[in-house]
Order: C-alpha cells, then structure tokens, then sequence
C-alpha cells in the first residue's frame, strides 16, 4: 500500500484510455489482497481472487450491517480516522482510514485546476465532525502548505456574520462548501454592505461539492463572485472521486477507483446511465469492492481538451430522480437550470417547488420591482422547456433565507451552572 505520494499515480502518468486500464488491472490484485483481509470479504475470496466482475454489489446495507468493524481490514491500532457518512439514518455507515490512505484521500482533493498552495488562506466550510469532507479538505491544504480557516457550517459558533467577516478580514483566497453556501454568502454579504464581487479581490476560487449542481447555478455563483467554481464529488465511503479539468468537465478519477454503471434493469457495465459502482483501488483500512453509492450519474469515456484521459461523469443525485407531474416527469436539475437562467438583474437566488397532485408549485425570493417579471418569465420557461403548467408565485426576500439568519453575531458560551439574579438559568449544562 502506497506510503508516499510519489507510489501514487499522478495525472499524466498514461496517455489513452488503455493505459489506464492497464494501470488499474496493474493494482487490482493488491486491492483484492487487502479485501480478503476483511471479514466481509473473507468468504467470497477465500478460492483465490476472481474477475471483478464476478463479484457481487456491495450495498449501502451491506455497510450497516457490518457495522462497526466488518470491513476493517487492518489492525485497529493502524487505524487513523473513524468516520460516519451523513445521510446515515438509524443503523450507521462506517468508514475508516489509516494515514496511508489518508495520504491517497488528501491528494485526490487536491487535484484542482486551480491548485492550492502555500500563499493562500483556505475556507472549509463543510462538516467536520463523523463526516469526511471537513477533514478531507483540511488535510489536503495543510499537505500543499495553505492556512485553514476551519469554519465548520453545522457549528453553532461559525454564523454567517463571521463566515463574511473572515472572508473579508482575512482575505480568504479559496473556499470548499457546498454550491449553496455560495449564494448565501453573497445575500449576507449584501446585508453587511458588501458587494460580493468586487470586495472580496484575494478570492481566487470557490470549490464545490456535497450536492449536485448545474451548470446553470455554477455559472450564476460564478459571476455573482467573479471567481471561477470548481466542482467536486465524493463520499464519505470513498473519498473524492471526482473532479473538474479547465475545460469545464467533471472526470472520474480511474486512475485510483474503477467505476462501473448499476443500470435500471439490473446489468453493470462499464459505461452509460444508473447507479454509480466503485472500486477503490487504494485502500487498506476498508476495502470497497464493488460498492454501489446509489446515485443517479451518467460515465462516458471520450477525449477531453484537457488531456487528462479520464472518463467524464455527470451526476444527478436525488436531483436526478424526479417527480411526475400531468405526462412529465419534473427533476429538481430541470428547475434549478431554468430559475438560474434567469437574467441575473432579477436577483433571484432562492427557491423551492413542490409537486404533487399532478400540480407543479414553485417559489421564489424576489424584490417587488422584478416580481412579475421573475414570475412571468419563469412560467413560460417552465411551460416551453418541461411542457407544464406551473404556478409560480414571488415571495419576499429573506422568506426562505431569514435576514436574522444571515446577520446575527451570536455569542457562543461554554456550559456554566451559577447564575446572576437576572440571568436566564434555563441555558445552563448545554454549550449554546
């Protein structure tokens, strides 16, 4: 297992596409090696290692199931990191790293157009906590020699308030959230006077990542910034597993995870649309053999300007799997792309829409002055584009996103038990 990150393959390393394919078959017996470590996958590789396609889907429940050590396939005392996906709900999903996997986990994040660096000052604005992506994105910039800010979004003592004081104050020249952490940094920027593209002239880059997002929001956030969008996809099982190129397309990373496609009528195949299946190729704490994540993607091997001759990834998430209304079938990347291809004069950066009862609804966050141009435009778009009838309907702004939300400064304080005579005593024991 690699120890550094020259035994890792780096970009460049192969120049088509069946180089890379002899790269993986290369590394596919030490991962195999590794899985028969693991009581999970003790038995079905106890004749000897098979094709991989021989084997049978890893499932997110084989995962609970196995819950907390079935995969561990090293000693615990090598163990680094201990993990639980977000989405978990009731039993956990466990997942674990030791540092040599960490090394592999630090330096596929690190694969961004835009690189990080010493010089710069470095946002992480994901969860830290059971999750992955904080710690992900922390160890990857202290491993390329950067300053983290550790602004944890699920901690009470990071309010938005702060998150653009820092921004500002610090001069903060990359960033890592999710696509919608942007938006509401640019209304609670606004709220403090600030206008988020041209006070904020040390930013260089916002990463993204956690949610799938279209090309129609990445390019709204894009200009709202004046900063390029970088995206990025992961989990925490696995780690990142895909990124941009300059060119603009999101490539699996095959060089240390082969991908396979889980399609609607029960077949794998190599290429084409369902649910994305992986294959870790480096990793010793947990080996992953054949795991399917369950989202919605589409894999394609074709060249790309970038020259990275990797396969290109499109994914929808839940986003992809949408909700029927009359004779079509509405998807939340269907909407998302016409709200954001609204003129960006209107300002409208929130919404939501529901279906159901063969009805579409959708609302969005608007200023009185655009209201019925906002309305007008993005119902026609709606009945053009998805054949639907929707009710659209403006809402005031700060209605989905409270102001309060995005000024308030809060004092975070530390358990105590003695209290004053006019002091609120029903705020002790718990750090609020």
């Amino acid at each position: 297992m690699p120890s550094t990150i020259s035994d890792l393959p780096r970009l460049g390393d192969w120049t088509s596409f069946e180089e890379l394919a002899a790269l993986q078959a290369a590394r596919l017996p030490r991962t195999l090696e590794a899985a028969a470590r693991s009581p999970f996958y003790r038995d079905p590789l106890s004749g000897g290692p098979p094709p991989l396609d021989a084997l049978p889907i890893t499932t997110k429940r084989d995962l609970r199931q196995a819950y907390p050590f079935g995969l561990l396939g090293v000693e615990r005392s090598r163990l680094a990191t201990y993990h639980e996906s977000s989405g978990t709900a009731g039993q956990p999903t466990a997942s674990y790293y030791t540092d040599d996997d960490w090394i592999d986990l630090a330096e596929r994040f690190a694969r961004k157009w835009i690189p990080i660096g010493p010089d710069d000052m470095f946002l992480v604005r994901t969860p830290y906590a059971l999750m992955i992506t904080g710690h992900l994105a922390h160890r990857a910039a202290r491993m390329h020699g950067a300053t983290v800010v550790p602004g944890d979004n699920r901690s009470l003592a990071m309010p938005y308030s702060r998150v653009i004081r820092v921004l500002h104050d610090l001069d903060v020249t990359l960033t890592w959230s999710m696509p919608a952490e942007a938006l509401i940094w640019a209304a609670a920027a606004r709220l403090a006077g600030l206008a988020p593209g041209s006070d904020f002239p040390a930013l260089r880059a916002l990463y993204v990542g956690g949610e799938p997002v279209t090309a129609a929001r990445r390019a709204r956030i894009s200009r709202i910034w004046g900063v390029p969008v970088i995206e990025e996809y992961g989990s925490t099982e696995t780690g990142s597993l895909a990124g941009e190129c300059p060119a603009g397309h999101l490539h699996f990373w095959s060089d240390r995870a082969i991908p396979e496609i889980h399609r609607p009528d029960g077949t794998v195949v190599a290429e084409g649309s369902g649910q994305l299946v992986v294959t870790p190729l480096y990793r010793e704490a947990m080996p992953l053999l054949r795991y399917n994540l369950e989202d919605a993607v589409e894999l394609t091997y074709r060249d790309c300007g970038c020259g990275w001759h990797l396969p290109t990834i499109r994914v929808l998430g839940r986003a992809g799997a949408g909700h029927p209304v009359g004779r079509a079938r509405i998807t939340q990347n269907d909407l998302e792309t016409l709200v954001f291809t609204l003129p960006d004069r209107l300002g409208v950066l929130f919404w939501r829409a529901r279906a159901a009862h063969g009805e579409l609804v959708v609302e969005i966050e608007v200023d009185e002055a655009h209201r019925a141009e906002a309305v007008g435009a993005l119902t026609a778009a709606i009945r053009s584009v998805l054949e639907v009838d929707a009710v659209v309907r403006a809402l005031v702004p700060g209605t989905l996103v409270p102001h309060a939300t995005l000024t308030v400064n809060q004092d975070i304080l530390k358990p105590r038990t003695l209290f004053g005579p006019d002091e609120d005593w029903d705020k002790a024991i718990l750090y609020y």
